[in-house]
């Protein structure tokens, strides 16, 4: 995952081998694509509830389990109500 530099300081979303959607500010990375995100929350997706917000702080994510990275618009993400979307949970992916 060469090029990570322009997110740091972001706001990121990372989507995980088994499935978990996390959301937080990239605060560095290292040689391996781990990736160290502060003020992090897990998203939670249901067809029922909507989508909860799981709160993780300082968080550590392995390089070889990050499946997507991507930048999120902060004012877009404020802007939509989560407890109006509902959704299937993302499946671990297998290759």
């Amino acid at each position: 995952m060469a090029g990570l530099q322009p997110y740091v300081d972001h706001r990121v979303l990372l989507i995980l081998q088994d499935g978990r959607a996390i959301v937080g500010t990239m605060a560095g990375y290292d040689q391996k694509s781990n990736v160290v995100l502060s003020d992090s929350k897990e998203r939670v997706y249901s067809i029922e509830e909507g989508v909860e917000e799981i709160p993780l702080g300082l968080y550590l994510v392995k390089g070889d389990q990050i499946v997507l990275i991507g930048e999120l618009d902060e004012a877009t993400d404020k802007a939509v109500d989560l407890s109006t979307i509902r959704a299937e949970p993302l499946p671990p992916i297998r290759y």
